[in-house]
């Protein structure tokens, strides 16, 4: 069998390529991944002081931008895309700082669904965003919150659709993403979108290649970023609905995570640990390939496989410990959301103590409106990304209790 290989990409799409290139080779600087000149890009005449405590950001600053620089092996779109990426991430610092600020819990609780790459969260995310005592975050909200914080109605349908541009080029650049990764500016987006300001974010490494960057995340203390999480989820809660947030980059910060949301009610997915490595390692080299021209599918293999023995080594330690008492933790097998999904919302239903109003009629309803396989189906096998089937098994199966 032939390794995983990109797309070909379309006319259209070699022709934004050609002109990115052409734009770099004329501006170079503008493509420069240094901190420096993106901090000035970011805070422009209000100075760096409204960032805050440089030890919460400035390391993971430099260092997402080292990593991308050196392990990303970025095209020109790409580099565009982290230098944006960065000033958007200060920009974010700097307007969340200056509003009212608590260190309160959320009235109620979250309803967090996480688990490795690959294993139905999407699908269980926005099936249960459906459900109108349900509030899932919306991909504006999750970047530009501030900019919601007293909006009119009018606005806010504005600022959700200000982002529908660049997720048509982004179908232009790359039409696998669809299949792989279905988004929209009305979809509801995985909360990591919110956790950019401190660089601390296990969610960079999926269109990018970051191996030093991941090393570095390992010993992070991700404190602060979930307490700025807690902070854009109060500025945005306008209508006291329970917030439903989703992102498998949870999956290694469980601790962080039962600090900020006591109480929270934590959907796990667990699936078969190799399909979720190889799925995973799948959606890695789509996502990485609209960013790069040289992506190595055994390379996002190994670097899959090693991630997600962390993550799950991690997620098995908070498990044991005493913190994880503070929250509700929903195992959910992937198989059993699949092929009995009504039973599956009725357990999440009774954790989080409200109502299962027919779940059944939900679940139909959602399919009815989202059919499995309008964007296509999405085909993937270990041996695309050079993955030893016995070895996954043997490495990663201590660390995946099944429910």
């Amino acid at each position: 069998m032939k390794p995983w290989s990109p797309p070909q990409r379309t006319p259209q799409a070699e022709a934004v390529y050609a002109a990115a290139g052409a734009d770099r080779a004329t501006r170079p600087d503008a493509y420069a991944l240094s901190p420096e000149p993106v901090i000035a890009a970011a805070v422009r005449d209000a100075g760096p002081a409204g960032l805050g405590d440089p030890a919460l950001w400035r390391e993971g600053l430099d260092r997402y931008l080292s990593s991308a620089r050196d392990d990303g092996r970025l095209n020109a779109l790409g580099a565009r895309m982290v230098r944006g990426t960065a000033v958007a991430g200060l920009r974010a610092r700097l307007a969340m700082n200056r509003l009212p600020h608590t260190d309160r819990p959320l009235g109620v609780p979250p309803i967090v669904i996480t688990g490795g790459w690959r294993t139905g969260t999407t699908f269980l995310y926005r099936l249960l965003a459906t459900d109108p005592r349900l509030r899932a975050p919306l991909p504006a909200e999750l970047a530009v919150p501030w900019k919601f914080a007293g909006a009119s109605p009018e606005r806010r349908e504005e600022l959700i659709d200000s982002g529908a541009a660049a997720n048509d080029l982004l179908n232009l650049l790359n039409p696998d993403l669809a299949t792989v990764h279905d988004h929209g500016p009305r979809l509801p987006e995985e909360c990591v979108v919110a956790m950019n300001s401190g660089f601390r974010n296990w969610g960079a490494a999926a269109t990018v290649r970051l191996d030093g960057y991941s090393r570095w995340l390992a010993d992070q203390d991700f404190t602060d970023t979930y307490r700025r999480h807690r902070h854009i989820l109060a500025t945005l809660d306008d209508d006291g609905r329970r917030w439903l947030l989703k992102a498998p980059a949870h999956t290694p910060e469980l601790p962080s995570l039962a600090a900020a949301f006591p109480g929270a009610c934590v959907v796990f997915l667990h699936r078969d640990i190799v399909r979720t490595v190889a799925s995973g390692a799948s959606l890695f080299c789509v996502f990485r390939s609209t960013y790069s021209d040289h992506v190595d599918p055994a390379d996002v293999g190994r670097f899959q496989t090693a991630q997600t023995e962390l993550w799950l080594r991690r997620a098995h330690a908070f498990r044991k410990s005493t913190q994880a008492d503070t929250v509700t933790i929903v195992d959910v097998d992937y198989d059993d959301l699949v092929h009995d999904t009504t039973a599956v919302l009725r357990r999440i239903y009774a954790a989080a103590g409200l109502a299962d109003d027919d779940p059944g009629g939900m679940v139909d309803r959602y399919h009815a409106e989202h059919p499995r396989s309008s964007k296509g189906v999405h085909h993937y096998a270990p041996q695309d990304f050079a993955l030893d089937e016995d070895e996954v098994r043997s490495r990663l199966t201590p660390w995946t209790p099944r429910p």
